[in-house]
């Protein structure tokens, strides 16, 4: 029986062959140049991906995705491929199981590292700020407050890691050493250019994006392109505009709500994840609604 996109877990296609499972995302090949990219309801938190799906999360971060690669286009070129679905998954029954949650992209070669941009001071970036008074190395000015925003955006990268493990903060100049300086100041230079695009687009619709992650790859001819996803609850932290408080930690659209209730209970954030009550997936699931309602109107 085909399982309801609605509620989806872990996909299971027939017709294509299974690439990776990430945290949220199953990868298939399609053909040589081509992969399918399935956005399921599985959350991760503190790295560990929990056993419940939040309903409706990968339609959400499918469609917020796509409104910003299309935005965003003109900034930098995307993975998505011209390939319809119906041609990637002939297979009526696969292709019911992710409509609305599956992109066609084409293959790259993905860059090991993720581009992290911070507006304002908050989460790591904060505990970091209170014990050293610099996020990742970027010395900040004395006497800001939590949830504050920076005189100006700030590039902190980290490494990229494999399902179950930490990613790690490192310095710009780690990578450097990783890709060369052109690349890892192109990379640093358009998730920048990205992030002040996509917060002024958001803070009239009512939403701060707070911080954000991007990742790159290049194609065949080496040019930098934008993957994964872009610009989703998952990826950002977003703030509603009209509960922003300075010196608290504002209540947010994404999965820091999932975190907070985490945070009450007895586990020592190691795998196997704790079942999550029907509220908090109800809760859940409502704010990355709202999110892209504000954003897309969808």
């Amino acid at each position: 029986m085909t399982q309801s996109p609605a509620r989806l877990h872990t996909s299971s296609l027939h017709s294509l062959p299974l690439i990776q499972q990430g945290k949220v995302r199953d990868i298939y090949a399609v053909d040589d140049d081509h992969m399918l990219i399935v956005t399921t309801d599985r959350l991760s938190a503190f790295d560990v991906v929990l056993p419940d799906p939040v309903p409706g999360k990968g339609l959400v971060l499918t469609s917020v995705s796509n409104f910003w690669f299309r935005r965003l286009q003109g900034i930098i070129p995307n993975h998505l491929a011209a390939m319809p679905l119906a041609e990637a998954v002939p297979d009526s029954d696969d292709r019911a199981q992710v409509q609305g949650r599956a992109v066609v992209v084409r293959r790259l070669r993905p860059l090991p590292v993720e581009a992290i941009v911070r507006g304002y001071i908050s989460g790591s970036g904060w505990k970091d700020y209170q014990a050293s008074g610099e996020v990742c190395g970027i010395r900040l000015p004395e006497g800001l407050q939590q949830a504050q925003q920076l005189p100006e955006p700030i590039y902190t990268p980290s490494t990229k890691a494999a399902v179950g493990d930490h990613d790690e903060n490192v310095a710009f100049d780690a990578t450097v050493e990783a890709l060369g300086r052109p690349l890892a100041e192109q990379i640093r230079d358009v998730s920048l250019r990205l992030y002040r695009e996509a917060a002024a687009y958001a803070a009239p619709r009512g939403i701060i994006i707070a911080d954000t992650k991007f990742e790159f790859g290049l194609d065949a001819d080496d040019r930098l392109t934008l993957i994964d996803e872009a610009l989703t609850p998952d990826s950002s932290r977003f703030w509603p505009a009209s509960e922003y408080r300075l010196g608290t930690s504002p209540p947010s659209f994404d999965k820091q709500f999932v975190r907070d209730y985490l945070e009450t209970l007895d586990w020592d954030k190691t795998a196997p994840g704790p079942t999550l009550p029907a509220d908090i997936l109800r809760q859940t699931a409502e704010k990355y609604r709202e999110a892209a309602r504000l954003l897309i109107g969808e």
